[in-house]
């Protein structure tokens, strides 16, 4: 499968973020992209870094303008396409969703960030309202996609989840990046930890995994921090971990990456973890902490 991935700064011009959003989708289509996957709420900046119930004017409803936007664009170019979206449930009921679009432009499904941070500069737990749809794989006309959202890729039940449930290829839009108090070492650990646990997914169910990364300065409105430096470095990931494709840190990047998707088959017998696994003995998950 030819993967397509878009990693870009956003402006707080919505339309113009669109707009660009399009012609690199565009792009990719052109250089044969058969999915192309977008970061985190891509259509505006990251408007978690401060509490204000002005943003939530920012969400929508699903199905609604954006994803009447994005499904004409699957359509025209005859591409499944994996976006990032606020959405508007209910008054004062708000989610960041994941919608997949197949290539005749329809919603394949939709996903529900499950795992939702509140940390200095990520408040999202002021704007989204935990996940509900479970982590059910969605089908399309090119595989089950294992979408999930940036927090959510730190969490290995997730990712184990999804593989049980059939998913061909883990997906991860993100928007993560720099604290600036923090030492340069304290941060390409960071960014490194981030790669690695989701090697590691890829590692530990077989299966490629995507991770598309916000990247450019995006200032706090509040001038409580200095913003947040988004560190970039999206990748594909072959399903032992193997590195397939790396962005830079600091550039906006299209890039088409061959993913082979009978691999994993090959894999899973050399490292058929999933028959080994001690099912009857891992009750204690569901609990929070064992005292």
């Amino acid at each position: 499968m030819k993967v397509g991935i878009i990693q870009q700064t956003c402006s707080a011009d919505i339309e113009n973020n669109k707009h660009k959003l399009a012609c690199n989708i565009r792009t990719a289509a052109q250089q044969g992209a058969q999915l192309v996957v977008l970061q985190e709420l891509h259509n505006s900046l990251y408007f978690c870094q401060t509490e204000d119930v002005s943003f939530c004017n920012l969400a929508e409803p699903i199905p609604g303008p954006s994803t009447q936007f994005y499904g004409a664009l699957a359509a025209e170019l005859g591409i499944v396409l994996v976006t990032s979206l606020y959405e508007r449930r209910a008054p004062g009921l708000y989610h960041n969703t994941a919608v997949v679009f197949e290539a005749d432009g329809s919603i394949a499904g939709t996903y529900r960030k499950m795992h939702i941070p509140d940390d200095p500069a990520y408040y999202e737990k002021f704007y989204f309202t935990p996940g509900d749809l479970g982590f059910n794989p969605i089908q399309t006309s090119i595989g089950l996609l294992g979408v999930q959202i940036c927090w959510d890729q730190w969490y290995p039940e997730g990712a184990r989840l999804m593989a049980l449930a059939g998913a061909e290829i883990l997906i991860y839009p993100t928007a993560i990046g720099y604290e600036s108090s923090d030492t340069p070492q304290e941060q390409e650990r960071q960014r490194e930890a981030w790669i690695t646990v989701q090697r590691g997914h890829a590692v530990a169910n077989g299966l490629p995994v995507i991770a598309v990364n916000r990247t450019g300065h995006e200032t706090d409105p509040s001038g409580q921090t200095n913003g947040i430096q988004f560190w970039g470095s999206s990748f594909v990931a072959g399903p032992q971990g193997e590195i397939l494709y790396q962005a830079p840190t600091d550039k906006e990047e299209i890039a088409i990456i061959d993913i082979d998707m009978q691999r994993s088959e090959n894999v899973r017998r050399w490292w058929p973890f999933l028959r080994d696994r001690r099912i009857e003995c891992f009750n204690d998950l569901t609990k929070r902490f064992r005292d």
